[in-house]
């Protein structure tokens, strides 16, 4: 990386987060920290909500995920803006009218104190878990692609969201969090007209589309039933369970729209993105495509995290990576001819069209076999490798083919993704451990300063187990679906805990307790019994804890409030 790139992403970075410290620092007392004063508007709202969501997973991952399988991830946001709806109706005019720092005070109110223990003790844990994903996950991408010490990245991460997020709270975590996601757009749409402007002139944008689609990279919308598949039309309707807990129920998302200035202020916030998150979705996959379509002109290199490439090559497998290489290099070659050849048939109107278009898909396959051939290879060198290089194909495109400069915003917009998902989090953590946990079961009626104090000692607490974890991560799966399949575990239990609550009035505490109990283990078994889809298992936990807190309920018996 030049010298350039290295002063525009520090200056960037330091203007953002020192702006952010600067104009937020010293609340002074616990609901401006919590809930930063109910200032917020609805854009700061819609902002916030986005990029609490929209990690540096989702700009690393995304693209890579689209450049592999298409645009068929698209079908796990279908379901979104239903959630979005029944949550401005349902949700948030009850946080509201009970004034709670916290999702999960309401349920003491509904239930009593251990249903909501144990419903902020699930939140606790794997939102703990998700904070260390979102600063390993880019920590572990931008140090091997640097050549930066993997653990001081992780730490440079981890540290800078800690010292902003304890500095001003919730109001420092909406402040930044503007700025950060106005950089991050500015980066995206940057890349996406400069790929355009990389494509080759003779080809229309239409005619590269058709390229794209001779490896099915075009299709959104699966209707082919299957369990196990985790993408497909009938899996996103699953995902409404998904959302709705996320977005409903997972203070890191709750507490970002309770602290607006009024439930009209909220609900217009939490549509912002029920309009804005499929596009948003749909353009960062694009740019995944058009990553795909710049090299089909522009030969890929066999493997993206080219830092193990270089390990390989200076081992005792480098000739077997170099044989792997030629022929590498010559279905490239014959490609980019059967490319030519389809777009002449095509304007053609060729009978040939289709048999020119099975011989493409056919080189795809055999390019995709000497690529896992490639990661055979890496694996003989160091048994330990990621050789799941998805997540490596934007950053690496980034890297080797943006001018001077650019680079350096981008990568500034990558370490602020990480950053604005790791505030918010720690922010959330920070809220359920001092208002859910410690205020409520370890140090009762004491000051407002106190509580402040142990706020931000709470948030310099979660930040350092963030760090911890991170620190002895390891990628097994794709980033953006690994996330998803963390929240999944969890967010159908709690889920319906809160279904019952809303819209089952007749279900009390025990019965509830002992069904979410009875339901997590449930979906733990079904988790690792790889039997179906992740995403049916936010499905199992909601629809689990309803029916049996019915079934439950009469043979329990309820303590009188």
């Amino acid at each position: 990386m030049s010298n350039v790139d290295w002063l525009v992403m520090s200056c960037t970075m330091i203007l953002i987060i020192g702006y952010g410290i600067w104009k937020t620092k010293g609340s002074k007392n616990i609901q401006e920290f919590l809930l930063g004063g109910n200032e917020a508007k609805w854009w700061t709202i819609g902002l916030s909500v986005m990029a609490t969501q929209a990690s540096a997973i989702t700009f690393l991952s995304t693209p890579g995920q689209a450049y592999h399988d298409g645009l068929e991830f698209l079908q796990f946001y279908f379901m979104l803006p239903v959630a979005m709806v029944i949550i401005c109706i349902t949700f948030i005019p009850l946080y509201y009218r009970l004034k709670v720092y916290t999702a999960y005070e309401f349920l003491e109110n509904r239930f009593d104190i251990k249903t909501r223990t144990l419903t902020s003790g699930l939140f606790l844990l794997q939102r703990g878990l998700a904070a260390g994903i979102t600063i390993y996950a880019p920590a572990i991408i931008m140090s091997s692609v640097l050549g930066w010490n993997l653990n001081y990245t992780t730490i440079f991460i981890g540290i800078i969201a800690i010292l902003y997020t304890v500095s001003g709270g919730t109001k420092a975590v909406h402040v930044t969090h503007k700025l950060q996601m106005i950089t991050i757009f500015i980066g995206l749409i940057i890349i996406f007209f400069l790929l355009l402007h990389y494509m080759p002139d003779e080809y229309s944008f239409k005619e590269l589309l058709a390229i794209a689609n001779t490896d099915d990279k075009l299709d959104i919308i699966d209707f082919e039933f299957d369990i196990k598949d985790r993408y497909n039309i009938y899996s996103s309707l699953a995902a409404v369970f998904l959302f709705l807990s996320y977005f409903g129920t997972d203070q890191s998302q709750v507490q970002r729209y309770i602290s607006g200035q009024s439930v009209k202020q909220s609900r217009l916030g939490v549509l912002f993105n029920a309009l804005f998150k499929v596009p948003l979705q749909l353009f960062i996959l694009m740019l995944g495509i058009l990553v795909f379509m710049f090299f089909q002109f522009n030969k890929a290199p066999i493997f993206f995290n080219e830092s193990l490439v270089e390990k390989v090559e200076t081992s005792e497998y480098a000739e077997d990576l170099e044989m792997l290489q030629l022929q590498y290099d010559e279905n490239f070659e014959n490609r980019n001819r059967l490319n030519k050849v389809y777009i002449d048939q095509l304007r053609s109107s060729s009978e040939a069209v289709q048999s020119t278009r099975a011989q493409i898909a056919s080189l795809l396959e055999d390019e995709q076999t000497i690529r896992q051939n490639a990661k055979d290879v890496i694996i003989k060198v160091d048994a330990r490798a990621e050789i799941n290089d998805k997540d490596y194909v934007f950053i690496n495109f980034i890297l080797n083919n943006l001018p001077k400069g650019l680079v350096g915003l981008l990568l500034a917009a990558i370490f602020f993704a990480a950053m604005s998902s790791t505030s918010s989090e720690l922010n959330a953590l920070a809220s359920t451990s001092t208002v859910d946990i410690h205020r409520r079961l370890i140090s009762k009626d004491k000051s407002d300063s106190y509580y402040l104090n142990a706020s931000k000692g709470w948030t310099l607490f979660w930040g350092l187990v963030a760090i911890l974890f991170a620190s002895f991560g390891t990628l097994f799966e794709n980033l953006i679906q690994f996330v998803n399949i963390i929240g999944s575990i969890f967010y159908g239990t709690i889920l319906g805990i809160f279904l019952v609550a809303f819209y089952f009035k007749r279900i009390q505490g025990n019965a509830v307790f002992i069904a979410a109990v009875i339901t997590e283990g449930i979906v733990l078994a079904v988790f690792f019994s790889d039997a179906l889809g992740y995403l049916w298992l936010n499905l199992i936990g909601a629809l689990g804890v309803i029916i049996l807190a019915h079934i439950i309920q009469p043979f329990v018996k309820e303590k009188l409030k």
